[in-house]
């Protein structure tokens, strides 16, 4: 009976995962996988956060697209380390291609490693990576039934990031039903309600981070 492939395939992964959540421990660094979709804002959340960032945690990064490296050149523009993956097609990263990924980054010089994964609002919940904390990074142009049509994505976050705030009124986002969907599938996870471009809510998500982090 060969039904059990993909079982073996995602056994694999997790194996490897595994691996790297040990690697991340012995360096004494915290991994957060980043999903979202297309233009949720990954890359400027990244941004946003590290310019807030206390100076003794040191971020780095490891950019996930089908192709290019353009968001991998802005967080370098900043000067901060990264590397890029590029999945030629495949719609998620997974835990072996973290793992290639590594030895390109000074690990001993990173404390806080953030992994943008490829955007999707899929397939990315169903594969462990090694991270220990997985962020879902929701924007208001997207509209606010995105917790009732991605249950699966958003019952796998320890936090939840709305991001583009500034545009609530603009897109007519309706927050407290996007409130409701979430603690239907993930009640009292916490959310953060961010502008990158204001700035507004990020004192409260960099608190919070960093407290993971210590």
């Amino acid at each position: 009976m060969k039904i059990p492939i993909v079982q073996n395939i995602l056994s694999a992964n997790d194996q490897v995962a595994a691996e790297n959540r040990a690697a991340f421990k012995m360096e004494r660094i915290l991994a957060v996988n980043l999903m979202a979709s297309p233009g949720a804002g990954k890359t400027s959340l990244i941004l946003a956060t590290c310019s807030r960032l206390p100076a003794d945690l040191r971020p780095g990064v490891i950019e996930g697209d089908l192709a290019s490296s353009i968001d991998a050149e802005t967080v370098a523009a900043h000067g901060i380390p990264v590397v890029q993956i590029n999945t030629g097609g495949n719609c998620h990263l997974d835990a072996p291609m973290i793992r290639a990924a590594l030895p390109s980054l000074p690990l001993p010089e990173i404390d806080l490693l953030f992994i943008e994964n490829v955007g999707n609002l899929v397939c990315p919940a169903e594969w462990d990576l090694g991270a220990g904390r997985a962020i879902v990074v929701a924007s208001t142009p997207e509209g606010h039934d995105k917790p009732y049509k991605y249950p699966g994505m958003f019952a796998r976050a320890d936090a939840i990031v709305l991001n583009k705030a500034d545009l609530l009124q603009v897109f007519d986002f309706d927050l407290a039903y996007f409130r409701r969907g979430i603690e239907m599938v993930n009640s009292g996870v916490p959310l953060f309600v961010v502008s990158c471009r204001s700035g507004d809510g990020l004192d409260a998500w960099v608190k919070w981070l960093v407290g993971n982090a210590a």
